[in-house]
């Protein structure tokens, strides 16, 4: 702007020099004046909106004069007007009284509140009052403990009043309280706070047209996408759904931070807690009435371990908080209420977050028949996005993700920033793409290669190597995906009766609590019996199940990786588990220039194992189930059908795991919640 435009505004020179008289001498303002006297510009100029351009250059320096005058009575602890600051007692909060209020006949929709609680919208009347003309709600606490929450909340606001700007940036405003009349009703309080918009976050997922109408909203340009690390605007639906997540989720959590920083956990973050101010563009977190100290002593020094594990606890349950408004802003699906207590009770139940993925996909898949937004969404970046979900809903509280960490995160991170992904995100992404190629029902030459390619990745980069790991995450239920050594389920062979193949899974469990080495194992293949030539248009049948059964026994060994010169000059005996790789091209391609000579695994030792069959009704013929079994065995690995040829494994974690069987070939799985 050149110094002639400069000139023709003399408001605004006089407006700048008066906030830098101000600032050195030491008076603050209250930032909820910032959507009043804001600038915007338009063409070659620059204009004021709010209480400046309205009121006119007259009355805004007759309002400098009465400030000057009300910040001085302050600092002698009286007050003018209708407005009391007892910088004493009260500090930044503020004493008002009903007659500084201009109370409307409606309530915005978006305010949420509590039985206990009446809640009015309402102007700022008094012209002496800092916040004339301002729009605020007034939240009438009628109980004992909702006026326990209202006085928290003064209490939280002096505690933070050091750092105005970041609070009023990422908390709901709170101003003071209205000071009950003489004759009127002592057992109320009435708590006065800032006004964010007719919605909450909640009633804005809610709309049809949310997308457009949120992005509206929050006017969104070049400089709000660079904050995210991105550098462009549009795009397809679901680029667009991914850029508004990162853009709400970082604001959500430099929020939560602040709080983190000052000793004080939320503890009530919900999607009906969360406003989207129109004016500055920011996440404001809800009333902190229910903030909860850290520490139970005044200072941080003298805290003991019992308050640490306080201050560990706290934190983790604002990212558990944290994690439930991200699922519900990205899964569209978890609006619905009877979902979202499915949803909480698969991990109330106890189970690994990383399975949240296996669990929602028959839910997300249900009505969808273009694919799921959301699923496509947490799938970019190698299944970044449910790697962040999984931490932030990790079962233990010590092991969720901390705020900094979240902010760092790859997925809430755009394409312009490089980030250095950790040793696990780098097993998640090879978990997640094999996964990824694997439901694609592609299985070219190409494919089979890349997937055998990540497998082997995969068991190079295994966390758990003792068979203590394994003794702790083996039990439980594992879906087969894949497996390099036979295509699974149908083929361009054309045999006299065709089955389908279902889900096959190995369930694992603790025989005994003495000896926790040993465990049962039931092989569970599901299929269906389809009659007639009708079979492409028509895949009704009857229903079968072939289940086998065994116990197990773990213990420690090695894989061996071999060369061709090696293979001839040792005498291996069959019953040990070797894998007989040969020195591929592919170790030449990366920085190892060549195979390792033995990686850790975890040896299976069967025993006795029992076959059994179920088929439907109308197949009574015993030559039939004959067929039938030959069939199912001939589409399934054989290591499903006969266990002991399974002879080690070669990696586990939460989610995944590898077998490989005597041949050589592996068997990749992933873990699967219990379905009622």
């Amino acid at each position: 702007m050149s110094f002639s435009n400069l000139c023709s505004f003399p408001s605004l020179l006089g407006f700048v020099v008066f906030h830098s008289l101000m600032a050195l001498c030491g008076i603050k303002f209250f930032s909820c004046l910032d959507y009043r006297d804001s600038i915007w510009r338009s063409g070659d100029g620059v204009s004021f909106v709010g209480g400046v351009g309205r009121m006119g250059l007259v009355e805004w320096r007759r309002r400098q004069r009465s400030v000057r005058c009300l910040a001085g009575k302050a600092e002698m602890g009286t007050a003018s007007g209708g407005v009391d600051v007892e910088t004493k007692e009260l500090g930044p909060v503020v004493k008002f009284k009903m007659d500084d209020f201009v109370v409307a006949n409606y309530v915005s929709i978006g305010l949420h509140g509590r039985a206990d609680e009446m809640i009015f919208e309402a102007t700022v009347s008094n012209p002496n009052n800092m916040l004339y003309n301002a729009r605020v709600v007034l939240r009438q606490l009628k109980s004992t403990q909702a006026q326990r929450r209202g006085r928290r909340a003064l209490e939280v606001l002096k505690k933070l009043a050091r750092r105005q700007l970041m609070y009023h940036c990422y908390s709901l405003q709170v101003y003071g309280f209205v000071s009950p009349t003489s004759g009127g009703d002592d057992e109320s309080f009435t708590l006065v706070h800032g006004y964010h918009g007719s919605y909450s976050l909640q009633h804005w997922l809610q709309l049809t047209d949310w997308l457009p109408t949120l992005e509206a909203a929050l006017a969104l340009d070049e400089e709000c996408v660079r904050r995210i690390g991105d550098d462009k605007l549009g795009g397809p639906a679901v680029t667009r759904q991914l850029r508004l997540t990162r853009i709400l989720m970082r604001d959500l959590l430099i929020g939560v931070n602040y709080l983190h920083c000052h000793g004080l956990a939320h503890t009530e973050l919900r999607l009906e807690n969360v406003h989207i101010s129109p004016v500055d563009r920011h996440v404001k977190v809800g009333i902190l009435g229910n903030a909860v100290d850290f520490y139970e002593n005044s200072t941080n020094s003298s805290a003991t371990d019992g308050d640490i594990n306080r201050r560990q606890l706290m934190i983790a349950f604002d990212m558990r908080c944290v994690g439930f408004i991200m699922a519900k802003m990205v899964l569209r699906e978890l609006m619905d209420s009877s979902i979202f207590i499915k949803f909480k009770a698969f991990l109330y139940k106890g189970n690994c977050p990383s399975g949240l993925r296996e669990f929602l996909l028959p839910i997300l898949f249900r009505d969808s028949q273009s694919g799921n937004a959301g699923l496509q969404i947490l799938d970019r970046n190698w299944g970044a996005g449910w790697n962040l979900l999984s931490l932030l809903l990790a079962t233990k509280p010590s092991e969720r993700i901390s705020c900094v960490d979240a902010l760092r995160h790859p997925f809430l991170c755009g394409p312009k920033w490089r980030v250095d992904s950790s040793m696990d995100l780098i097993r998640w992404g090879l978990g997640s793409t094999a996964v990824r190629i694997v439901e694609d029902y592609i299985y070219v030459s190409r494919q089979r290669n890349r997937i055998a390619y990540f497998i082997e990745l995969m068991e190079l980069l295994n966390p758990h190597l003792r068979r203590k790991n394994w003794v702790d995450l083996l039990p439980g239920r594992w879906r087969l995906l894949y497996c390099t050594g036979r295509h699974l389920g149908l083929t361009l062979r054309q045999p006299s009766l065709r089955v389908l193949i279902g889900n096959a899974y190995l369930t694992f469990t603790q025989a005994s609590d003495s000896d926790r080495s040993t465990l049962l194992l039931a092989s569970d293949i599901d299929f269906k019996v389809m009659p007639g030539q009708q079979w492409p248009h028509d895949k009704s049948g009857d229903l079968g199940n072939l289940q086998v059964k065994s116990s197990l026994k773990l213990a420690f060994g090695r894989r061996l990786y071999l060369r061709e010169e090696d293979i001839e000059s040792k005498n291996l005996s069959s019953q040990e588990f070797v894998a007989r790789k040969t020195y591929g091209k592919k170790w030449k391609k990366g920085k190892t220039k060549e195979p390792p000579f033995s990686l850790p695994a975890a040896k299976l030792i069967f025993g006795d194992i029992d076959v059994s069959v179920s088929l439907g009704s109308s197949q009574s013929n015993v030559d039939v189930a004959q067929r039938v079994i030959q069939e199912v065995r001939t589409q399934i690995p054989p290591e499903m059908f006969d266990v002991s040829k399974l002879v080690c494994g070669t990696y586990v974690d939460s989610r995944m795991m590898v077998l490989r069987g005597v041949s050589g070939s592996a068997l990749l799985f992933t873990r699967s919640p219990y379905t009622a």
